[in-house]
């Protein structure tokens, strides 16, 4: 793949998790597993404003390489288990490769959109929101539609509507290309070096791309918001949608997390909140979650590449197992 070892802002990877590993010390720790009123910061540098961004608060997991544990992961290109309360990492395989995310780049889009965006707005969908690439998963609207962008966040989140993560990214930046814009410059005062984003969806492009640690850096800073929260972990929601004629209809819309459709079954004593799944034919299955031990306390894990997506749940459900251990 042409963009692996790439660096953003001349910053590596590597060299970045040297000076991060070196400067956690002191740590302040999630007590619940729904309160994530603790800021996550971006490293230490300027932005392109020119201000000044905060350091890295210690209460972030960090490794530079891999972590074993007796799980059969062979079926997953890269994987990650963080512990938030404890930051530490428990298993990571290859969680500094750059892949392709996916539809997993929904996080970064619903962060921007929470973040930017105003939930009450109502959406104008666009002919050109709705224009996608053969195959593409649709959320059901249609050019014209007028619809909250609440419930629009809701079809991107829980359907992964790709046409619905268009229509946010033209309601909040104007362009997809703007808005592409600043989901890589959030994800650079994340510090989510080795990511790169060309559009809102994760729909397939060689120079579109992210690593399971950086994936993390982004899904622990989304998950602190309780509207995310709650998108995650709805199994069905229904929208009313004004039609271009006036005209008034209903999209209902299903979660695609195996773990919340019941599917899959999470392994003893561990509770799937939620998450965001992705698939690509070159992506392939990529899943992260949020989920918890028997003591309540959160833990995110990634995988990216699985082969499909009955390995792609077989091999999350060895990655959870290691979760009361």
């Amino acid at each position: 793949m042409r963009c692996i070892n790439k660096k953003i802002r001349g910053v590596s990877a590597a060299l970045f998790m040297t000076v991060l590993l070196a400067g956690c010390g002191q740590s302040a720790v999630l007590t619940d597993a729904y309160d994530f009123d603790n800021p996550a910061y971006g490293p230490s540098a300027t932005s392109d404003a020119g201000e000044e961004l905060q350091p890295f608060a210690a209460n972030l997991c960090v490794t530079a390489g891999d972590v074993d544990a007796d799980i059969d992961m062979s079926q997953a290109e890269s994987a990650g288990l963080f512990n938030i309360n404890g930051q530490d990492v428990r298993y990571a395989k290859n969680v500094h490769e750059v892949l392709y995310p996916a539809s997993i780049t929904k996080i970064m889009t619903a962060l921007i959109a929470l973040e930017q965006g105003n939930l009450d707005d109502v959406v104008t969908v666009s002919e050109n929101a709705v224009t996608l690439e053969a195959g593409a998963q649709k959320s059901g609207i249609k050019a014209g539609d007028q619809i909250v962008l609440r419930d629009l966040l809701y079809g991107m989140i829980m359907w992964s509507g790709n046409d619905a993560a268009k229509a946010v990214a033209e309601h909040i930046a104007g362009s997809e290309e703007e808005f592409a814009n600043r989901m890589n410059q959030r994800a650079r005062e994340l510090g989510a070096v080795d990511t790169h984003f060309v559009n809102a969806s994760g729909l397939h492009d060689d120079n579109h791309y992210s690593t399971v640690y950086d994936l993390y850096l982004i899904f622990q800073k989304v998950i602190q918001n309780e509207t995310f929260q709650d998108m995650m972990q709805t199994k069905e929601y229904t929208a009313t949608v004004t039609s271009a004629d006036g005209s008034t209809r209903e999209i209902n819309w299903k979660n695609t997390n195996h773990y919340l459709t019941g599917d899959t079954t999470a392994p003893e004593n561990v509770v799937v909140i939620g998450g965001k799944t992705g698939t690509t034919e070159k992506a392939q299955s990529c899943l992260t979650l949020l989920a918890q031990d028997a003591s309540g306390n959160p833990y995110i894990s990634t995988i990216l590449k699985a082969k499909d997506r009955d390995a792609l749940y077989a091999q999350m459900n060895n990655l959870l197992s290691i979760i009361n251990n």
